[in-house]
């Protein structure tokens, strides 16, 4: 597995390469959940939204419930040993590693950033089954082919890979450019892979208005797209069932007390690559 923790320089240097006057897109998720790594800047706009458009918090809730659905899903009924998370964003419960390797202990799971928020809490993602592994790259989304040629140290390319890219895709402003990403990290994958997406999506004023916010706060912006340019990303490969839906609406778990009932503003699917 490659070294992925950083050195006591390497972290100081890491940490001062983090602002933590600005909202971060991170952060700001890490507060709507619950989590705890997050600062006031992030607090201060997250309340700001939450007056906006309090409908944002059930977005994060039930995305982060649409992974482990997606992943025990590719784990359990398809047989799916090889996750490539690209957008890792802050550890916080269910992960994608920990949700796979409940599944299947051999899972190898290996997470991409490069936020050096995200990298100063990569210890927390390394952990694993004894049968499986887990790794961090400190790569980026506009890279694929580094991407997969660093994840090709832990991960077997010539084996199907769940690529699985949650709430990220909204930080390209380019919607072509965003769609020649996915179709990149796509063809590098071979036959019986996956790509998993969610993002938030530009499907009521409320959401419109909170985007609108938080890229005025001085954070890296987010862009939320609509429905039919979600469905783009999956062009030429195969909907699983039951297609581009609302994250509460991908094969709902009934008994899980936990996620909002309320229809929301983010939407996502599961495709497979013949």
């Amino acid at each position: 597995m490659p070294d992925s923790t950083p050195d006591v320089a390497a972290a100081a240097e890491i940490r001062a390469r983090i602002d933590t006057t600005k909202p971060h897109s991170a952060r700001f998720w890490n507060y709507f959940v619950g989590g705890k790594d997050n600062y006031p800047a992030d607090r201060e706009i997250g309340d700001h939204i939450k007056e906006i458009f309090p409908g944002l918090v059930d977005v994060a809730v039930t995305s982060r419930l649409f992974l482990g659905r997606a992943v025990r899903h590719l784990a359990g009924e398809q047989g799916i040993r090889q996750f490539l998370d690209v957008g890792t964003g802050l550890p916080t419960a269910d992960n994608t590693h920990e949700v796979a390797q409940r599944v299947a202990p051999d899972a190898r799971i290996v997470y991409v950033d490069n936020d050096p928020i995200v990298l100063t809490h990569a210890n927390a993602l390394l952990t694993s089954t004894p049968e499986g592994t887990t790794a961090y790259l400190d790569a980026d989304l506009y890279d694929p082919k580094a991407v997969l040629e660093a994840a090709a140290g832990t991960l077997d390319l010539s084996r199907p890979v769940a690529l699985m890219i949650l709430n990220t895709l909204g930080h390209v402003a380019d919607y072509e450019q965003a769609r020649g990403l996915v179709r990149a990290f796509m063809a590098g994958l071979p036959s019986d892979s996956y790509l998993v997406i969610s993002d938030s999506t530009a499907t009521s004023e409320g959401m419109i208005a909170a985007s609108e916010a938080y890229n005025a706060s001085g954070a890296v912006p987010y862009y939320v797209r609509s429905i039919g340019e979600i469905a783009g990303f999956f062009d030429d490969l195969e909907l699983v069932e039951p297609g581009v839906v609302q994250v509460t609406e991908w094969r709902p778990d009934t008994g899980d007390s936990a996620a909002p009932t309320v229809a929301v503003d983010a939407y996502c699917a599961v495709a497979h690559k013949a």
